[in-house]
């Protein structure tokens, strides 16, 4: 009988693999012709086979517990073995590790909401108290307390989430949100109030098992496609009404402002107003009180000017009056070098007969 893929293969194809095969038969029969060479090899490899064998890692964020097959002590050894490298029997004993991190569990369909790292799920269907469908989108965050009780209530690996958290959380969560109809899940308090409750039910319900609750998210939520129109439809009426409300207390608050905006620049006219008046009548008053004072000043000079020429008067015309007559026209006669006067006459002057000079001014 004819090989079939033989002549598909290239000749030059074959010589090689038949080459390859001659090297390695050479090298075997070489390598086990020299005891001093392969024994050592053998015992090396046998040694690290046995370590390796006999060892089991259990890797940062997990707890190991070791399976006793048979023998003395047979089943779950309840101490927990941390981070490293352990001896383990290999013919009695399994290793079983299990995360004690923050672990993720997602109920969601949609591909962008799945992680390589955390485990993903189907979503939750809900059925409201009104009897339309919900689809909800929920991360449950949650830890590993004691491994033991979860390894004997679900078993090796990661069962514990198929057998406990998983349809634990869904019974609670449908049970939980299904109290509320389909026009409540759109009210976030109500929500909000129902997924924490559906948190402290699942959190008690899970500590018994080794498992701590975190959190329990609601991150989304879809209605079927025919309410989703209805509400969707209901909801931009709803939200046409109270635009409207809006829009009508708006223009109320603007009128409000206008009038409050007038008033103001009313109450600022008359303000100012009032100001130029009281800056005119302050002015008014200290030209008034200028003038007032400048008059009185006027009046004590003038008064003081009388006094003058009174006292005066009154000294020229007291004793010694003609001695000061007398003074006067000799100042008055002091700038003159040259005087013409008749010297004959009844009016004649003689300026060297002094009596008549005197008797001329009136002197005596």
């Amino acid at each position: 009988m004819t090989d079939p893929i033989r002549p598909h293969l290239p000749r030059s194809f074959l010589g090689l693999v038949r080459g390859a095969l001659s090297l390695l038969g050479r090298f075997i029969r070489f390598f086990f012709s020299r005891r001093l060479v392969w024994l050592p090899v053998l015992g090396l490899g046998a040694g690290l086979w046995a370590w390796g064998a006999c060892t089991d890692y259990v890797p940062p964020g997990h707890v190991g517990l070791v399976q006793r097959i048979y023998g003395d002590g047979a089943g779950i050894q309840p101490t927990p073995l941390v981070t490293g490298l352990h001896f383990i029997n290999p013919l009695s004993e399994r290793l079983h590790a299990f995360p004690v991190d923050l672990q993720v569990l997602n109920f969601s369909d949609a591909q962008s909401e799945q992680s390589e790292e955390f485990r993903s799920t189907p979503s939750i269907k809900i059925q409201t108290s009104d009897g339309y469908q919900v689809q909800l989108d929920v991360s449950v965050l949650y830890r590993v307390t004691d491994a033991y009780l979860v390894f004997t209530e679900a078993g090796p690996g990661r069962a514990f989430e198929d057998r406990l958290i998983i349809p634990r959380a869904d019974r609670i969560l449908r049970k939980t949100l299904g109290d509320l109809n389909a026009e409540q899940f759109y009210q976030g308090p109500q929500r909000i109030e129902k997924s924490n409750a559906a948190h402290e039910q699942l959190a008690a319900d899970l500590t018994g098992v080794g498992v701590q609750v975190e959190a329990v998210l609601v991150r989304r939520y879809v209605y079927d496609s025919k309410y989703q129109e209805i509400i969707e439809s209901r909801k931009i009426k709803d939200q046409t009404v109270f635009l409207r409300q809006a829009e009508a207390k708006a223009a109320i608050e603007e009128r409000k402002r206008d009038t409050i905006v007038s008033e103001g620049q009313a109450t600022v006219t008359v303000e100012l107003s009032r100001g130029e008046s009281d800056v005119k009548k302050l002015l008014a008053d200290a030209e008034l009180y200028r003038r007032r004072r400048q008059s009185e000043g006027r009046l004590l000079v003038d008064l003081a000017d009388a006094k003058g020429t009174q006292l005066e008067n009154d000294a020229l015309q007291g004793a010694g009056s003609e001695n000061m007559v007398g003074l006067r026209m000799a100042e008055v006669l002091t700038g003159i070098k040259v005087l013409v006067l008749s010297t004959d006459g009844e009016r004649g002057f003689n300026p060297l007969d002094l009596g008549a000079v005197l008797d001329r001014f009136e002197v005596k």
